[in-house]
């Protein structure tokens, strides 16, 4: 398992490090340790947040209700909790 990835009690946990005010929102693979994603939101009033947790969602095939921010809200670097997904659905995002 990779270490952006963790498992836990009804979901998983990803160390997530972003990138806002890219040209499309995407997964660029690991960087890092962690899973870089690129946003197209940029950084202001919590839009690069929001977009972060409404992409995983519809990836990981969740509500985004079950998407939380845990560490890093004004950081790049995230660690994000996902309730409901599985560390196979995590991997995914990469391929």
């Amino acid at each position: 398992m990779p270490a952006w990835l963790r498992e836990e009690a009804g979901g998983v946990a990803l160390e997530v490090l972003v990138q806002p005010r890219a040209s499309r929102t995407r997964v660029v693979g690991e960087h890092d340790g962690r899973l870089k994603v690129q946003l197209a939101a940029p950084p202001v009033d919590g839009e690069a947040n929001q977009a972060l947790v409404a992409f995983l969602a519809d990836a990981l095939g969740v509500r985004k209700g079950d998407v939380t921010i845990q560490r890093g809200e004004s950081g790049r670097r995230k660690t994000v909790r996902v309730a409901g997904a599985s560390s196979a659905a995590a991997l995914a995002l990469l391929g």
